[in-house]
């Protein structure tokens, strides 16, 4: 390299070929001792914003934003100006709500915005209902359409929609960018919007040497992300096994795991695991074609259901030797599948992969903004139309990523593609666009229904965002002694996501009947 730059002749020879580097090329070279140090003198001021979170504010596509999208109901209706004063309290002494994120030739940073207002991130909304149309209806398709509608950069990246008449009550659609936060995380700082909830813990400060890091990101920096360090952009830009084949380097982490995962693991253990967990990541069949499968569009549907007894859901599962999880994620896989078979398709033998997010963080530290969860993808078996037979597949399948560390490579995955110029970030992450078929949560929510500025929150809903080319969200609500089934999805590909709701009842129905019919002690799978 040296040889052929002082062979050149001309001004240019005279010139170090480290000055051809851009600002972006300087910082990720550098250690982490020196990133903030180059940060600062290249211009680029404001907190820094995580490798992960950096990721998730580059994903945004014309098919998918990266906004985890909510809903509540309320009764009785909620004021706007009770709202306003609730969110001044309780969600505003989170700095991320009053904070731009900025892109800049190290990544990103956050940065205060000069010019906030609350008005700006809360609005009022009046339902526009077609002839024929129900209210629900009416609401389903305005949150459809906000999950199109990119929030503006300029601001903090959240924003509060209310419908001051709904159904005798209120509706609010919360819309919070996933660079923010992750689901876990914002369940938990919405709670803090509920009377009795409060503003945020103080949060320690952070030790200069962990710069980017705090408290139970720690270890993962020190097992996942330091790995990483020196892999260039150059060596990731290639899709699937040539991305898994540069992430080899995890079969020989430096350290083992600590309390955070509440085990002590042995270093030969782990790199064993880690390995073989690397190669069923890297070596998983693209999905099944069906047709919720393809290139998604730039419009998306949203459905849900009413609830549905969480007793009864707990009885099944009791009598099955099954998990509430288990139970639930049958009659996901059955309405889907009756979905595709009510449109001629045959599903025989067909199985789907649904990438479930699994939390990394400590439940005490729930309230801490930022991303700290990682992905396991779970294989649902569609093709089977007898109920009991599918919970016990759903059940082996669940049982098999016990102790995995997927979710360790997936969180290690994204903070990779934090690291590198954005289409070498697209490529990397388009692994999962062709494995996955759609994205799932599964969350528990309080037991008994909550208040806020005196209402009833009666129901409440929410999908994080889906990535690339997946084009169907999941979600598994439990809140108030019921369970809601709630799904978005593009257009092109599901023109009518109510017509996969209205199967999950139907296939829970199946399912508690064939249960109660069976004689005691038979259920055990």
């Amino acid at each position: 390299m040296v040889q052929r730059v002082a062979a050149r002749p001309g001004p240019s020879a005279a010139r170090p070929a480290a000055t051809a580097k851009s600002p972006a090329a300087l910082v990720r070279g550098a250690s982490a001792s020196v990133q903030q140090a180059l940060a600062s003198t290249l211009g680029m001021e404001g907190e820094r914003m995580s490798k992960v979170d950096t990721a998730w504010l580059r994903m945004d596509s014309p098919s998918n934003l990266m906004m985890i999208v909510g809903v509540w109901i309320l009764r009785p209706g909620l004021t706007p100006d009770a709202l306003k004063a609730r969110v001044r309290e309780r969600l505003l002494p989170y700095p991320r709500f009053v904070q731009i994120a900025r892109e800049d030739a190290a990544g990103a940073h956050w940065s205060k915005d000069a010019d906030f207002q609350i008005d700006r991130h809360i609005v009022t909304h009046k339902l526009k209902r077609r002839p024929g149309q129900t209210e629900q209806d009416a609401l389903q398709d305005r949150v459809g359409d906000l999950a199109m509608q990119a929030l503006d950069p300029e601001h903090p990246l959240w924003r509060f929609e209310l419908i001051e008449r709904y159904d005798g009550g209120s509706a609010l659609i919360a819309r919070i960018h996933h660079c923010i936060a992750d689901g876990i995380a914002l369940i938990s700082v919405m709670m803090s919007l509920v009377d009795g909830g409060g503003a945020p813990p103080e949060r320690q400060r952070r030790k200069p040497a962990k710069i980017g890091l705090d408290g139970a990101e720690d270890w993962l920096a020190d097992t996942l992300i330091r790995p990483f360090g020196d892999i260039t952009a150059k060596a990731l830009e290639a899709a699937g096994g040539g991305a898994a084949k540069s992430l080899s380097m995890l079969a020989a982490p430096q350290q083992s795991l600590s309390d955070t995962l509440g085990q002590a693991v042995d270093i030969a253990r782990m790199g064993g695991q880690l390995a073989s967990d690397l190669a069923s990541l890297a070596l998983m069949p693209d999905d099944s074609p069906t047709r919720l499968k393809g290139q998604p569009g730039r419009t998306k549907r949203v459905a849900w259901c009413e609830p549905i007894p969480l007793d009864e859901v707990k009885a099944i599962g009791k009598a099955m030797n099954c998990s509430v999880n288990d139970v639930l994620l049958g009659c996901v896989a059955g309405a889907i599948g009756a979905y595709l078979r009510g449109l001629g398709d045959d599903t025989s033998g067909k199985e789907i992969r649904a990438m479930v997010p699994i939390n990394l963080r400590p439940m005490e530290d729930a309230w801490k903004l930022g991303n700290r969860f990682g992905l396991v993808p779970l294989v649902l078996p569609i093709g089977l139309d007898n109920p009991i037979e599918r919970v016990f597949a759903v059940r082996a399948r669940m049982n098999s990523l016990k102790g995995s560390l997927q979710p360790l490579l997936t969180f290690g995955l994204l903070s990779v593609a934090g690291l590198l110029i954005k289409p070498a970030q697209d490529a990397m992450l388009s692994l999962f666009g062709r494995k996955t078929t759609a994205v799932m949560t599964n969350v528990p929510g309080p037991a008994t229904k909550l208040k806020v500025c005196g209402s009833t929150l009666e129901q409440t809903m929410f999908w994080v965002p889906q990535t690339g080319t997946v084009g169907l969200g999941v979600s598994i609500l439990s809140y108030g002694g019921g369970v809601q089934f709630g799904v978005i999805a593009d257009s092109r590909l599901c023109p009518d996501p109510q017509q996969i709701i209205d199967r999950f009842e139907p296939e829970f129905a199946r399912l508690l009947t064939l249960t109660l019919m069976l004689p005691w002690g038979e259920a055990k799978g």
